[in-house]
């Protein structure tokens, strides 16, 4: 009896996966057919109605409008995606000084040599997303899993999946970057700003991640929790408190400086002991598709987003 609920489970597990690449599948076909007919229809599955892309209203709606009349042949936007080229930018802007310390940038896995590197670093692919190997410690690191990793970071082709095709402008790479050390925790607390038209309105920021327990909360600038914005803002405790971090002000006077030339973008940022370090800009956070968002909050930054001509 348990021999069969063991297989039982292995095979809804198997054919969850096979369902899944399927569907990136399938959405990668369409995507070389019509990027704009692929998000549709994605769309369509996530929010269970036809989008409208000739009266956007939501953040979600924006951000797509935005991914087809103002960001699609973007050089800028194509530089700024780029965890790598988006490093001259942050300079370009006058803030070099909140650049991660970077070892090195590869074209090749093989061009790796990590005999040279310190014994912890961060290797990270310069396109897509969640494409991270933290290293705190070296000698535990697997060298042969890594780089098998790392090769499959570049041959990628992820942007198919949601229609980002700013994404398909960047020549993949490898970076390295210092390891944030935080003490227990395996990376610091990213910041997200969600940024309109130049200017930082909402921090989103995830707590308890490394307890296990992980919440998201947003705050407008001043620190004040924005309880109606998340399920977890909506049942946290009467007695909720955030301690404003070191730091805080001047992040949001870089996010400023960072996202002045956009009408919509979210600057990420981690603060340590105090000092603001830039961690990457996104033009179209979950691929304009976020589902997990509730909709007073898709319709509060919506409205905040102002659409410039095509």
């Amino acid at each position: 009896m348990v021999l069969k609920k063991s297989l039982i489970i292995i095979y809804v597990i198997n054919m969850s996966k096979i369902r899944l690449k399927l569907s990136v599948l399938f959405a990668s076909m369409l995507t070389l057919i019509s990027p704009k007919l692929n998000t549709k229809f994605l769309y369509w599955r996530r929010f269970g109605r036809k989008l409208d892309l000739n009266h956007p209203v939501t953040s979600n709606e924006k951000v797509l409008w935005l991914k087809f009349n103002t960001y699609y042949e973007n050089p800028l936007i194509a530089q700024c995606a780029d965890k790598y080229l988006v490093r001259k930018y942050v300079e370009d802007c006058g803030c070099g000084e909140i650049l991660n310390e970077l070892y090195g940038v590869y074209d090749n896995v093989d061009d790796i040599d990590f005999d040279t590197l310190p014994n912890s670093f961060v290797l990270k692919c310069n396109y897509g997303a969640k494409m991270n190997i933290i290293c705190p410690d070296k000698a535990k690191l697997n060298y042969d899993e890594a780089k098998h990793e790392m090769q499959r970071w570049l041959r990628s082709k992820q942007h198919l999946r949601m229609s980002e095709i700013h994404y398909a402008k960047i020549p993949k790479r490898i970076v390295c970057e210092k390891y944030l050390d935080e003490g227990e925790k395996l990376v610091p607390e990213d910041y997200k700003i969600y940024c309109c038209n130049g200017k930082p309105t909402y921090v989103m920021v995830c707590l308890g991640r490394y307890e296990g327990y992980p919440k998201f909360y947003y705050f407008d600038v001043e620190g004040n929790i924005q309880r109606n914005m998340t399920r977890d803002g909506l049942i946290a405790p009467a007695d909720f408190k955030f301690v404003i971090p070191k730091g805080w002000k001047e992040m949001l006077h870089y996010a400023e400086v960072l996202s002045r030339p956009f009408p919509f973008v979210r600057t990420d940022f981690y603060l340590v002991d105090g000092n603001v370090i830039f961690g990457e800009l996104t033009f179209t956070p979950a691929g304009g598709l976020d589902n997990g968002k509730l909709p007073y909050t898709d319709r509060l930054l919506g409205d905040l987003i102002k659409l410039p001509g095509k």
